[in-house]
Parts: structure tokens; C-alpha cells; sequence
């Protein structure tokens, strides 16, 4: 079960709107074929409520409304009548699963709270709503009141419950307790269907959340890029890739090929941002760096292991810098599809060197400059130029820009507007690339860093990455006025294109 949509927005200083939860709703569901989704949070808010009704609308026409959970309060019937509302029927109900929770929070009996979790199981069943049963605060309640979980779980035995749902809500534990305690669980209830949800407070989720198949545990409980509340909850990519990879003998319908482009899209949505040294999603994961790791993918793949990008629809890269040498460069400029000499080639690494000496990023798309200014050729930096360019920003009125451009010795002129300055210059290249029956790559991302500490006046370095048919690129801008620096990156753009 995914439950990016509920747990994962829990992560701090961050919603969704009901657009983007239908249209995680879809992609979890029939992209990444997940067997069921944790939508939201019963009375939460009417914004919560449309999105639900949107969500059980869409999976009714495609027959998949049974896939789709909400979780619920013990609250006298409030939460099943908001779901009855929205067309759900399937709740996960929050109960407690430690005694101290029960006695400091509820400030009520074990037999007490029982009977308040019966309620509801009887309102649920009225309504036919199906119900499966969290047990908050599990991996404590195991560490400290056991006998407390094992009488809960004697009489959850006897509920019409279709899954009991055991969260480490805390993330205390660690591998061995998470195998031992789920293990005497499963053991000693064998027609009780388990979930697991673990917590990474302490980065091990996917290792518990392993030790937990091997106990036995029936389903796990997963986000997209591990977004929930503090350290988050499962990362949906790691763990699949490692139930793939070290326990073969489970069979999980995900489709590998599409986490990279759903976590890339929940995390333009959510603005949680991916660490680029995020396993299987991160940007850098699938970067060779050492020259000596590129010579050896050259010689029986010596530096591969089974984390291939394809799985994950994706390439592997050889980064640019002072520890690349010849190998990674020579490799990408097999890419670009450029030839050099051995001696050229030498002049080039030592270029790189020594711009990665500066603590300069390089990227592959600046190779063809580097290569340039080496050998002293002009043509790729005067093939197109951007001539000039007029922008104008005056309150109350949208932005435009007049730009030139020479295209191998002929200038061209078109005007644009758009939300900002830069929006309305790149508008006025599309219309001028238009006109001249040439189309632009699509911008996917766009950073701006200045060094830290650094006043107004800094230098900005602009990082923008463009997408076409035929790949995704980088290109990169240096000036003291932002959208200059972005400019200079089109440019870029522009010659490589």
C-alpha cells in the first residue's frame, strides 16, 4: 500500500491540491501498478473531501474503487459518515497499539478502548464499509506492553477486520527487533492478515521493512521519494528494488520503469526536493565519477552491479571533474558523437582538470565549449548568438521582451510576453524558432545558486535542464543579474539544440 497522499503529506510545510492527488491517484495505480493507496485523512478539511470524491469518482470507472483507503477516528461514527459522503468504503482505523498511549492520551481502559474500536467495526459494516485497523504506536507498544498488543490482537481475532496495519509510528525500531516482533506476531496469529509501516528516523526503513517479509508480514506500507512526517516513512523505489533484488521469491506487480518519472513529478508537486544522492531516483546515482570506474564499465562492465539505470528507465552518466580522466571523457564525447586525437584528447582532460580544481561544475553540454575554446575553434559558440535583448517589467503590466538573434550570419527579431522576464524572452524564441519551423526543448527544471553568504551584487550561476525527443540535458549560466545567467544558459541551449 502507497500512502504518499496521506502519511507522505504529513512531511512538513506541505499540501497537495485535489488536482495533483487525482493525478497521483492515477499514476500510483496504473503506472506504477501499486495494490492499493492511503488517500487522506477523514475529516480533515472540505479540500480533502473533493479530492476524495474526485479520486472515488475516477476509480469507479476504471473498477478500482475497492483500491482506494481513507484513514479514520475512533469519533462516534463522524469519520464513516465523511466517507459515506466521499464514496469511499474501505477505512483504515486509528486505534492504539501501545498501553501508553492508551492511558496518557485517551486516559482510558484496554477493555474501554475495545469497545469503542467494536463501535465503529459495527457503524463500518452498516454502511458496508470495509475495515482494516492501524495499531498506532505498535513498535513501542511490543517493546513495553506486549501483553497490551496480544489482547488487542486476541480480540481483533474475533472482529470483522480485513487487515491489521503495524506501524513502528515512532521509527525505533531497528532490523532484529522489527524481524523478532513481527515474527512472534505472525506466529501467534496466523489467519491475521499483517501490514508493516515503518518510519526512517533512523535511515534503516527498508532494512526493517526486509526483515519484516522475511518474519513473514503479508504487506508493506511505502512512499513516493519517503516523504512523511520527520525522517519520512519507506521509500516505495528502495525497497522495491531491494524485494527484486535480495528476495526474489516475493512477487510484486511494480513496474520499475515508471518510478523515476512519478518520483520526479511528485516531487515537482510537493516541492520535496530529491537528494541527488537518493538511491535509484536521486540525479547523481547512476553518475560514474572516478575515471577509473569509466575505464572499467569499458572492460567487462567491472563497476556494474544490479542496479541497472535501464530498469529504471534511465541512463547511466560519467560525470565531468578533476577525478574523471580520460576514460569518463572519452565517454562522453562518444555520446556527443565527436572524435578526437589522442593528443586533443589529453588537452581536454587537463582543461577539466583544471576547471573542477576551481570547484567548477561541468556538464556534458558544456563539453562541446570546452573542446572549442582547447582547439581554438570558434563555430559552436558563433553558430546562433543571441544579438541583444530589451526586456521590460512595469507593474500592472505583463512583462515582455524584444530580442535578436543571429542564426549563422542572419538576424532575426520577435517580441514575447509571459509571467517574468525570462518567461517572456523564452516566448519570443519560440515564436521566432516557430516561424523558422523549429521547435524548442521542453524546460523541466530550472536552479539558481549564489555562493553562500554572498550579498545581492554575487555572481549567479543558473542550471537549466531541458528535455527533447532525444534526451534530457543541462545547461549552465554565470552573470550577476539572474536573468542574464539564464540567457547565457539558453544560449547554450540554443548551439547544442
Amino acid at each position: 500500500m502507497d500512502t504518499t497522499l496521506r502519511d507522505g503529506e504529513q512531511t512538513s510545510g506541505m499540501s497537495f491540491s485535489e488536482y495533483e492527488k487525482l493525478t497521483i491517484s492515477k499514476l500510483l495505480l496504473k503506472d506504477l501498478m501499486v495494490d492499493r493507496i492511503e488517500v487522506a485523512s477523514a475529516r480533515v478539511s472540505s479540500g480533502e473531501f473533493n479530492a476524495v470524491k474526485k479520486i472515488l469518482d475516477w476509480a469507479k470507472t476504471e473498477n478500482i474503487e475497492n483500491k482506494v483507503e481513507i484513514l479514520t477516528f475512533i469519533d462516534d461514527g463522524i469519520s464513516l459518515d465523511w466517507m459515506n459522503k466521499s464514496g469511499a468504503k474501505i477505512q483504515n482505523l486509528l486505534s492504539k497499539g501501545s498501553l501508553n498511549h492508551l492511558k496518557y492520551q485517551l486516559k482510558k481502559t484496554p477493555q474501554q478502548h475495545f469497545n469503542d474500536v467494536e463501535k465503529i467495526i459495527e457503524i463500518a459494516n452498516k454502511s458496508k464499509i470495509e475495515t482494516n485497523i492501524y495499531l498506532e504506536d505498535w513498535s513501542n507498544g511490543m517493546k513495553n506492553s506486549k501483553d497490551y498488543v496480544f489482547s488487542f490482537l486476541n480480540f481483533l481475532e474475533k472482529m470483522p477486520v480485513k487487515r491489521v496495519l503495524l506501524p513502528d509510528t515512532l521509527g525505533v525500531l531497528n532490523p532484529e527487533d522489527a524481524y523478532n516482533y513481527l515474527n512472534e506476531i505472525i506466529l501467534k496469529y496466523p489467519n491475521i492478515h499483517f501490514d508493516f509501516h515503518a518510519h526512517n528516523d533512523y535511515d534503516l526503513s527498508v532494512a526493517n521493512t526486509l526483515e519484516g517479509l522475511k518474519a513473514g508480514c503479508h504487506g508493506i506500507h511505502t512512499t513516493i521519494n519517503g516523504m512523511g512526517e520527520r525522517a519520512g516513512n519507506t521509500p516505495m523505489a528502495s525497497i522495491v528494488a531491494a524485494i527484486k533484488d535480495f528476495l526474489p521469491e516475493y512477487k510484486i506487480n511494480i513496474n520499475e520503469e515508471a518510478l523515476f518519472r512519478v518520483s520526479k513529478l511528485v516531487s515537482t508537486f510537493s516541492g520535496f526536493r530529491i537528494p541527488p544522492n537518493k538511491p535509484i531516483v536521486g540525479d547523481f546515482v547512476f553518475t560514474q565519477t572516478a575515471g577509473i570506474h569509466a575505464d572499467g564499465d569499458t572492460k567487462k562492465n567491472l563497476y556494474f552491479n544490479d542496479l541497472l539505470p535501464e530498469r529504471f528507465g534511465r541512463k547511466r552518466k560519467y560525470a565531468l571533474g578533476k577525478t574523471s580522466g580520460k576514460a569518463n571523457i572519452k565517454k562522453n564525447i562518444d555520446e556527443l558523437g565527436l572524435k578526437l586525437s589522442d593528443e586533443n584528447l589529453k588537452k581536454v582532460t587537463q582543461k577539466i582538470i583544471e576547471l573542477g580544481d576551481k570547484k567548477e561544475r561541468v556538464t556534458a553540454e558544456d563539453l562541446p565549449y570546452i573542446i572549442s575554446d582547447v582547439l581554438n575553434r570558434r563555430s559552436i559558440h558563433e553558430k546562433i548568438k543571441i544579438k541583444s535583448y530589451y526586456l521590460k517589467h512595469k507593474k500592472n503590466e505583463k512583462p515582455s521582451a524584444d530580442v535578436k538573434i543571429e542564426i549563422e550570419g542572419k538576424t532575426y527579431s520577435e517580441k514575447g510576453t509571459g509571467d517574468g522576464q525570462f518567461d517572456a524572452f523564452m516566448n519570443a524564441v519560440k515564436k521566432l524558432y516557430k516561424k523558422n519551423g523549429y521547435s524548442l526543448p521542453l524546460l523541466t527544471d530550472y536552479s539558481v545558486t549564489i555562493p553562500p553568504g554572498s550579498h545581492s551584487d554575487a555572481l549567479c550561476e543558473t542550471f537549466i535542464t531541458w528535455k527533447n525527443s532525444e534526451k534530457e540535458f543541462v545547461t549552465r549560466g554565470l552573470d550577476s543579474d539572474q536573468t542574464v545567467s539564464a540567457i547565457k544558459a539558453t544560449e547554450k541551449m540554443l548551439n547544442i539544440i
